[in-house]
């Protein structure tokens, strides 16, 4: 067991007192002291150090209902570093900007437009010019610059359909998506100036549902997408598991009798199904992660996910009941808005607080 070093015991209340203010926005001294345990001299070293270095500051005082001196009220320099999350999507890219904080400050949307020549079938091609993988690079970095404005980004993060390769960054293979090509990543660290990282789109889901969403302060679930695309994703021990080859969760293409997961659960074949006759292929799909993980929890998330809300999720975990000897709870995604691109902001914050705060304790 290695013994700490001061500075090493330094960087670590340092990241505990940031994580502290980002957690509750702005704290005081005698704040910081309550919730760290730390004395009054270890925590006034640490308000010193962080304002030199320019991460936090005194944003207000407090204590004006009482006698004596008011407390400096610090919170964390918010224009330190910004980050971009980005969703693509088939025919759209999507990116929103925050500030270290995770306070959004911009976004942006467009439409990827392929081209349809006069009375031919519509092909993926795009109107921009460029070299092949160049024209949706051109996009999606238009996207992220529109909603940063005159910022600059310390890190990106994009989530996309299909299978990432953990050791290269780049997709396994196609996914879809007009204009992709295997050297979108290489194209994109030209036009984007900053580190520009890959994630399965439902993946991202994931991370979002963990850290503000139905799987919050659960170490092991697995997230069921349902929508265009049908998919899986494992977090276990807290971490999300993407495989040796980072084909974890990719459940597509197994199947029933009746089918592939993908057939039987899109978003044409579910269309038109009763609620129970939905509830029931979930929880047969879903068996199959809850037999061989056993996560103790079901996300069910996507469209379908979130559209039939709790009562489907309800009726899911009862034919999954009937099934499995495993006890296993399935909750209806509670992550507003969209949660790739949620997912993909939240890795990039982490991105950033690495990067900018230092590790975080542990």
């Amino acid at each position: 067991m290695r013994t700490a070093t001061p500075q090493m015991a330094r960087a670590i209340n340092d990241r505990l007192a940031l994580d502290l203010m980002l957690e509750h926005g702005t704290l005081t001294a005698p704040q910081l002291r309550a919730l760290t345990g730390l004395s009054r001299p270890t925590v006034s070293d640490l308000v010193e150090r962080l304002r030199t270095n320019g991460l936090i500051e005194v944003v207000g005082k407090s204590g004006d209902d009482r006698r004596g001196p008011n407390a400096r009220v610090y919170g964390i320099v918010a224009e330190r570093a910004h980050v971009a999350g980005v969703d693509v999507r088939l025919d759209t890219v999507t990116a929103t900007v925050a500030d270290i904080t995770g306070r959004p400050v911009g976004s942006a949307r467009r439409r990827i437009e392929a081209a349809r020549p006069p009375g031919g079938e519509r092909r993926t091609e795009y109107r921009l010019s460029g070299g092949p993988g160049d024209q949706l690079a051109r996009l999606i970095a238009a996207t992220v610059a529109e909603a940063a404005g005159s910022r600059s980004m310390h890190a990106v993060v994009l989530g996309a359909p299909g299978l990432v390769n953990p050791h290269s960054g780049e997709l396994a293979g196609d996914n879809g998506v007009p204009g992709w090509r295997p050297n979108l990543l290489q194209v994109l660290s030209h036009r984007i100036d900053a580190p520009v990282t890959l994630e399965n789109d439902v993946n991202l889901a994931a991370v979002a549902e963990h850290r503000a969403g139905a799987a919050r302060g659960r170490e092991d679930f697995v997230l069921l997408w349902m929508d265009n695309g049908v998919g899986a994703a494992v977090t276990l021990g807290g971490r999300l598991r993407r495989g040796a080859s980072g084909g974890a969760g990719e459940i597509a293409s197994l199947g029933l009798p009746e089918g592939s997961f993908c057939d039987l659960l899109g978003t044409e074949a579910v269309r038109g199904l009763d609620q129970d006759a939905l509830a029931a292929r979930i929880a047969r799909v879903a068996f199959t992660t809850v037999a061989v993980l056993d996560p103790g929890l079901v996300v069910l998330s996507g469209e379908t996910g979130r559209s039939g809300g709790d009562t489907l999720a309800a009726r899911a975990a009862e034919h999954l009941a009937a099934l499995s000897p495993v006890p296993t709870q399935v909750r209806a995604s509670t992550v507003e808005g969209n949660a790739v691109l949620h997912g993909a902001l939240f890795t990039a914050l982490s991105i950033a607080h690495r990067d900018v705060f230092g590790d975080a304790p542990g």
